[in-house]
Order: structure tokens, then sequence, then C-alpha cells
């Protein structure tokens, strides 16, 4: 019986008044306008949550982030992605100032660099959508290029850093610009391997016919280490090297060499600095 109420057909008519003629009119059951309504509802409530998904009608929702408290968000998970990849970076030097403490050889940190995997850990996960990575991108970049975070960050003094001797030998003739001398040399056995005192990226490499093959690399902190009268070079200008690196071999090269030794100078912000106050040869 229940069954029959559901599927009779009903018709329902639009009548003019004075007429009586039909303007409109249309047959359903009581089934077909429950599955009408229900149809409707779903279509409303998937239109509105549509407009609500994608409009900024999203933000009069209670407890949805203002764009301000987002932007404050995604920037502090900025700043917490650069300081953890900060402190990977500092444990791998840690660990090279250890390796270097020991005579051992440091490990290649530019190669570590280029493996992105070393950093997998670190990924901002919870930001996924296209605004608010091109807000995040946004602010890194102004991260990177903030002078004034740069400066705070950059060690200008050169005390504290450690240097990995560039050779062992006896010193010759020692640091003294009074006498224009204001450099080491060192003697040491001929092709004895001579090492970068510091991370840094070669400058200079070539001949000299006063000086033989000679050497430069530029470091942070405004310091450039210079070698000379090498029997051969092992990197060329442009290579980078972290500290204790081959570079050269000791030779008796030059026309200003009288024996194997290494001729060393150590400048920092243009000025010549005495290796031997920083250095153990």
């Amino acid at each position: 019986m229940k069954k029959k109420k559901l599927t009779t057909r009903y018709r329902f008519s639009i009548v003019e008044d004075t007429t009586h003629k039909v303007r409109f009119q249309f047959k359903a059951s009581r089934l077909s306008a429950i599955l009408g309504a229900i149809i409707a509802t779903l279509l409303i409530l998937g239109i509105l949550m549509t407009i609500i998904a994608y409009t900024p009608l999203k933000r009069l929702i209670p407890g949805y982030p203002s764009p301000e408290t987002r932007r404050v968000a995604i920037q502090n998970a900025a700043k917490i992605e650069k300081m953890e990849k900060q402190l990977i970076i500092w444990s791998v030097q840690m660990e090279n100032i250890q390796r270097i403490y020991r005579g051992e050889k440091p490990m290649d940190i530019d190669s570590l660099l280029r493996d992105s995997t070393i950093f997998h850990k670190v990924s901002i996960s919870d930001i996924t959508s296209r605004e608010d990575s091109l807000l995040k991108e946004q602010f890194l970049k102004q991260e990177e290029f903030d002078i004034s975070s740069i400066r705070s960050a950059k060690i200008e003094q050169i005390e504290g850093l450690l240097f990995f001797p560039p050779i062992k030998g006896v010193i010759t003739e020692g640091y003294n610009p009074a006498i224009g001398h204001p450099f080491v040399d060192v003697a040491a056995p001929n092709n004895s391997s001579v090492f970068a005192v510091l991370d840094g990226t070669i400058i200079s490499a070539g001949w000299s016919d006063e000086t033989g093959y000679t050497i430069q690399i530029q470091h942070s902190n405004d310091l450039v280490s210079t070698y000379k009268h090498n029997n051969k070079l092992l990197k060329k200008t442009g290579d980078k090297v972290t500290a204790g690196t081959p570079i050269a071999l000791v030779g008796d090269t030059g026309t200003l060499s009288t024996g194997p030794h290494l001729h060393f100078e150590l400048w920092h912000k243009g000025e010549p600095v005495d290796p031997t106050v920083y250095i153990n040869f």
C-alpha cells in the first residue's frame, strides 16, 4: 500500500484564474519529488562548498586564519627550515674540524650540499597551495638578499678560525714586513703535498717567471691565501676547495726560489697577516 502511494502520479498545474486556461503543468510521483529534492539539496550544497573553498568567503568561517596570520605562519616555517639547514651545515663543518684535528681528510662540503637528500627532513610539508609556496619562495629570497642578516652572520675577524696547515716543514724565513718579507718560507721535501688552509675558491692558478707555479685561494671573511714556487698545481682557477684539500706539490720553480720550499702568504682585507699566529707549521 505504501509503495503504491509513492508511485502514484500527481499532476501539478498552473491555471489562469479568469479563463481557467492551463499555463503550465507537470506530472510526478511522491518518489520523484523526494529524489528531486535530495538532488537539488546536494547540488546547492556542492555549489556553496565550491564558492566557500575558492573565494575569499572562506575567511568568514570561524577559526579560519586571516591572511596576515597565514603569512606570519609561512614566514616562521621558512625560518625554521632555513635554521635547520644551517644546523646541518654546521654539524658537517664541526665534523670536518674534528677530522682535521685528528689528521684525517675532511669531507667535501660542496658535494654534500649538492645532495638534496641531506635536507629531505626539513621540507615544509604542510604548505601545499601554490599561493603559499610562492609566498614562501618570496620570503626566502628576501632573506637571501637581506644585507643586515648577512652582515650579522659574517665573521669579520679571523681569530677563532681553524686553519689547516698548508704543509709541515721548517720555517727558513719568517714573517717580517719591515724588511719587505710579509710572508713565510717553509722548507719541505720536493713534491710534498700542499694543502688549502680553509674552504674557498681558486682565484688564480698559473705560472710566473719569478714565483713559478703559483696558486691563490679566496676564502670567506675577506681572506686570501697564496702558495708559490710549486712544482705542480693540482687545481685550476674556479675550482672550489675545502680545508685540507691537496692543491699543489712543493717545488723549486721560479727565479726567486733557492730550493724546494713553500712561499706562503695570508692576506686579510687587503693587508698581510703573520701566518704563524694562526697556523702551526
